[in-house]
């Protein structure tokens, strides 16, 4: 049970981290290119959390048991 809960708060993080990042997409059309872009998503800390959910799901999925 503890590790669906694991599990399923990475989930909500890369969930999270992942809607912020194409929610800074909007500022493509505004005149950024790609490079500020990258390095503007890259000072954000909340465009991490797609990073950090990953690696928490794709830990629980190896550590759970057969």
């Amino acid at each position: 049970m503890g590790y669906i809960f694991i599990f399923l708060i990475g989930f909500g993080l890369a969930v999270t981290g992942g809607v912020t990042i194409i929610a800074y997409m909007n500022f493509l059309p505004a005149g950024l290119s790609w490079s500020d872009y990258f390095i503007f998503i890259s000072s954000r800390i909340e465009c991490y959390f797609l990073l950090i959910g990953l690696a928490i799901m794709a830990f629980v999925l190896y550590r759970y048991p057969n």
